[in-house]
């Protein structure tokens, strides 16, 4: 032990303040092709696992396989590829699954969680795969080896203990199976809380709460093939070639068959431009597919006015062609609100629309002229969309659009919001959520037999202000790494801080273990692509893809250690443990049969009718969706879709004021850091750096490669976020891109998405001045 270990020291919340050794490359205009080979083959070599990797993608995405643990991006419903099905980002997560470095608890004997904590999120990652179950006791400097009857019972006595039920909060990343999710919430319920935080509240709650009045569902309403056979693609706030290759492959596709594409987003991103498939010669040799015709640079928060703009185009167009641009019968028979919807253009100004999105007037009379004259509309967005402050108003809108036109609820038209996590949209049809409907619970009710909580629980943002405000005081983490995903990395720590436990899934290091509560546990699982023996059987799991499409999945490697436990059995165990006798649920049938706890997800959620012999089909089943069908209900607007009116927000920015979007690199799928290029972007082995427009480096004095701190003062706190590099990059004026989770500490708790509540990080108010030495001084104090 080296002489620091030996007396407590308070780890650090975030990355080392210290930048590498920056080199900037030409920006790409189109993503994959052989890059994208050679950084998976790198990855696997990295990770020590090129043989026991490369096995496992010929069998990850594929019938019969293993789902991928990164992106929801559907699988193809027919033919899947034989060189496989997989992207660079999916063999990234893979290579970290299917590392053989791993990390045991003699590791944890020669590392203290202060000197962990001196490393960079990158360097955590890396280390490899948790081995054993650990407890950081009270006061303690070091993890130390525990049993798993010995980890249950502290949680039990921990749970037990406390005053209320709702003093305990229980979050879920976006990868615990269908299987998992379900039983984790039935837990949560029969202990007596719907504290229920997921990786959703982070960024698709935005979608759903705009979605769910509307349509009367939460989800998209396309389907793969969808994209295959349409006339437009709208893709907004969403870069692709980073955060769903594989959406890339259908984009092209979509194109050969005469689609065009329209590209919205502040920065132009190589994935939205061209695209040279690997998995095609002609795509490692050849010319990259061009994908957008039509890429509009809006500001960041413009969206709205380039949305506005673009109806006043098509409303006028309707003027000059009547009854050939809106779909009249569509309007008449299936919406509501068209005439209060049209009567608020009347006050508006189409110059005006035009300036606040920072649109040039000729690229959004060219998209109007595209959306016109198309029948079948698809419109995708991501987080660029939905953690706007006013996100829910874009959705919304967007909507709009697409009611106008007809546009959803037939073949090659829709709503696609892209979803990130891997089953992040399984969680909550498995009733991961702080607010299940009373439907949902009567449901449980009526099958398990007991009377679940009936109260709103905390979602993410309400469950860090519970923890601050010492309301809560166990946090149970079902995956992922919840202080680099949170905002406001500074209060959220000071939250974590004040629990007496912190316990932890994982099947990596994480910087979340080394900023714990009193006490703190962290527990190893299985994950999607190790074999799940389960009384000597070889079990499946479910998952659900972004397009509502359930399949099996069935990993196929040896597990690194003998001492994991599959998430489903680390519920089951921590349900007998905590509730013993009290509980009327049969936790023991479901520890050692995934079949039953499929029977009973069938009993209590609609659309699961059969599910053990259909989760076994060849490429799974969808679930139900009346909007895709065309059919829509609403507790409001019953069997009619309403047309919204929303406000158009005024950005006003001090004199050395900048909006800031947070943004990830090309290297790292969420909080998972996988190395430290962007390539598409130009970066190379660094992640501290601020996108600037030129125009604003020189009026502020600086110059490219300048290192300055970023400063935010909401709630009249000063936030600080320092030493980041100036690179220069065709962004606009005023608005300036930053990676994650390096400057949450900028998005404070209280700046949220209207009605979702949802963290608004791309939508950050912030100051820049040049570094000084001196302001490690102001952070420390």
């Amino acid at each position: 032990m080296k002489e620091d270990d030996k007396n407590p020291k308070q780890p650090n919340p975030e990355n080392p303040y210290k930048t590498l050794d920056l080199k900037l490359t030409k920006v790409k205009d189109w993503a994959a092709g052989i890059p994208a080979v050679q950084a998976s083959i790198s990855d696997l070599i990295e990770d020590k696992t090129v043989a026991r990797g490369g096995k496992a993608l010929f069998k990850m995405n594929q019938m019969g396989g293993f789902d991928c643990p990164s992106c929801a991006w559907p699988d193809p419903d027919d033919e899947r590829s034989p060189l496989g099905e997989y992207c660079e980002n999916g063999v990234k997560a893979l290579a970290e699954e299917a590392t053989t470095k791993k990390v045991t608890p003699e590791f944890f004997k020669e590392n203290s969680v202060y000197a962990l904590s001196q490393l960079t999120d990158y360097e955590i990652g890396k280390k490899g795969r948790l081995t054993d179950p650990l407890y950081l006791p009270k006061n303690g400097t070091h993890y130390e080896a525990i049993s798993w009857d010995a980890a249950f019972q502290k949680i039990a006595d921990s749970l037990n203990e406390l005053d209320s039920p709702n003093e305990a909060i229980f979050y879920t990343s976006g990868r615990t199976s269908n299987e998992a999710s379900f039983l984790y919430q039935l837990f949560a319920k029969e202990f007596g809380t719907n504290n229920m935080p997921d990786c959703s509240n982070m960024c698709h709650e935005t979608s759903g709460t705009a979605l769910r009045p509307t349509i009367g569902i939460g989800k998209g309403t396309v389907k793969l093939e969808d994209f295959y056979d349409t006339d437009l693609i709208v893709i907004i706030g969403q870069n692709p070639g980073t955060n769903a290759p594989r959406m890339m492959s259908a984009l092209e596709k979509g194109k050969k068959n005469g689609a065009k594409i329209i590209a919205i987003n502040p920065l132009p991103e190589a994935g939205l431009m061209g695209f040279k498939n690997p998995q095609e010669i002609k795509g490692i040799i050849g010319n990259p597919v061009k994908l957008a015709d039509l890429y509009l640079p809006v500001k960041i928060n413009g969206d709205m006015a380039l949305l506005k703009a673009l109806e006043m185009l098509l409303l006028d167009y309707e003027k000059k062609n009547p009854g050939k641009i809106l779909d009249q019968q569509f309007i008449h028979e299936k919406t509501t609100g068209f005439e209060a919807y049209l009567k608020q253009f009347d006050n508006y100004n189409f110059d005006q629309f035009v300036e606040e999105s920072g649109v040039p007037k000729e690229a959004i009379q060219q998209a109007a002229e595209m959306l016109a004259f198309k029948n079948r509309i698809i419109v995708c967005w991501g987080m660029g969309i939905t953690q706007q402050h006013n996100g829910v108003d874009l959705v919304k809108e967007i909507l709009n659009i697409l009611l106008l036109k007809g546009s959803i609820g037939k073949a090659g038209a829709g709503v696609c919001p892209v979803r990130g996590h891997s089953n992040v949209q399984g969680n909550r049809t498995m009733l991961i959520d702080e607010k299940p409907t009373q439907e949902q619970l009567d449901r449980l009710q009526n099958y398990f037999g007991f009377n679940p909580p009936r109260e709103k629980g905390y979602d993410v943002v309400h469950a860090i202000k519970a923890m601050h405000n010492e309301k809560a005081k166990v946090l149970f983490c079902m995956g992922g790494n919840f202080l680099s995903a949170t905002p406001d990395t500074t209060y959220t720590t000071e939250a974590l801080r004040k629990l007496n436990l912190t316990v932890s899934v994982s099947t990596k290091l994480n910087r979340t273990h080394l900023i714990h509560g009193k006490e703190s546990l962290i527990l190893p699982t299985l994950s999607r692509s190790d074999m799940d023996i389960v009384n000597g059987e070889l079990q499946i799991i479910t998952t659900e893809n972004s397009m509502g499409v359930v399949q099996d999945s069935k990993g196929v490697l040896k597990a690194v250690s003998d001492n994991l436990i599959n998430e489903t059995q680390i519920v089951c165990r921590m349900a007998m443990a905590t509730l013993g006798d009290k509980s009327v649920v049969d936790w023991n049938k479901y520890h050692n049969d995934y079949d039953a706890v499929r029977d009973a997800i069938e009993q209590c959620i609609p659309g699961f009718e059969n599910y053990n012999v259909r989760a076994r089909q060849k490429g799974g089943f969808y679930l139900p969706n009346a909007a895709r069908d065309g059919k829509f209900n609403t507790k409001q607007f019953g069997d009619r879709v309403p047309f919204t009116l929303t406000t158009t927000p005024v950005n006003q920015l001090a004199a050395d004021e900048y909006l800031m979007a947070t943004t990830r690199t090309h290297d790292q799928f969420n909080t998972t850091i996988y190395g430290l290029d962007d390539r598409y972007r130009g970066i190379k082995n660094e992640r501290r750096v601020i996108f600037m427009n030129e125009k604003d480096i020189e009026k502020e004095g600086f110059k490219n490669g300048d290192k300055v701190d970023l400063f935010n003062y909401d709630d009249g706190i000063e936030r600080i976020a320092p030493l980041f590099i100036i690179v220069a990059y065709p962004i606009p004026e005023k608005n300036t891109v930053t990676y994650f989770p390096e400057t949450n500490v900028l998005v404070s708790v209280n700046n949220v998405v209207k009605e979702s509540n949802m963290p608004a990080s791309k939508y950050v108010k912030i100051k820049i001045k040049k570094h000084e030495e001196s302001i490690y001084e102001r952070i420390k104090s």
